[in-house]
């Protein structure tokens, strides 16, 4: 009885590792929200789909561990890493009365990296990665968070910033974190990481406050040492250069 929980990176088959694919081509079930589907779809035909929408993930847990105890070799699909935000943890959860289910988690290259990447390098030093999302999380909290990482002025890496009933997320999030930083600080927002698209812009924090972003925008703040090279934002590791 398996479960593979799988990680498909940014979106982009370039980015999906060789690991994730070759646990996708030995799964028989695939389960997924049906974006993440459509993104592997040149990797699962022939094989059964199971998809449903957003906020549905205790089912699609569910409906996985049925498949495997069943007997079939089931994945579950998480956009990014599994074990960051996705969907690795509800697995196990749903799965805890039945050991006998072999769970397998495969890494993908998360929001945080592949994002990192196309703005510069801004996670070179210590920083921290909060989700502005209180659907699972009470404003309260993120909050603190952010109020504490902005405090030992870490690089803050911001994932879902905004969405159509969070519009005015990502501004809140940067009045906490203007007690600690200057408004000069450097930020960075990419956006569509790995698909058609894809973007990204530097900004100062004061200026981040009246961005308008997405579900699909990764939100980079930067260190007190943070600076922009060559139009990318870089946070240096300490070298003498």
């Amino acid at each position: 009885m398996k479960i593979y929980v799988i990680g498909i990176g940014p979106g982009n088959m370039e980015d999906i590792t060789p690991r994730a694919i070759k646990a996708i081509e030995s799964s028989e079930v695939i389960v997924g929200y049906s974006t993440y589907q459509e993104l592997i779809s040149p990797l699962t035909a022939g094989k059964e789909i199971v998809s449903s929408g957003m906020t549905r993930e205790i089912e699609r847990c569910r409906a996985a561990l049925g498949y495997a105890l069943a007997g079939k070799i089931t994945a579950v699909i998480s956009s990014g890493d599994a074990g960051v935000y996705g969907m690795a943890s509800p697995v196990y959860e749903v799965c805890a009365g039945h050991p006998e289910v072999d769970i397998e988690v495969i890494p993908g290259v998360t929001a945080a990296c592949s994002g990192a990447a196309a703005v510069g390098a801004p996670l070179t030093h210590d920083f921290a990665v909060i989700s502005l999302s209180d659907r699972l999380t009470p404003w309260e909290v993120i909050e603190k968070r952010l109020r504490l990482a902005a405090e030992g002025d870490f690089v803050i890496c911001l994932y879902n910033p905004s969405s159509k009933k969070r519009s005015g997320y990502l501004r809140r999030a940067c009045e906490c974190v203007l007690g600690y930083k200057k408004p000069e600080t450097l930020c960075a927002c990419a956006e569509n990481v790995g698909r058609e698209g894809g973007s990204f812009r530097l900004y100062s924090l004061e200026e981040l406050m009246d961005i308008e972003v997405n579900m699909f925008t990764t939100v980079f703040i930067g260190n007190e040492n943070t600076k922009e090279i060559n139009g990318r934002i870089v946070t240096p590791r300490g070298y003498k250069v």
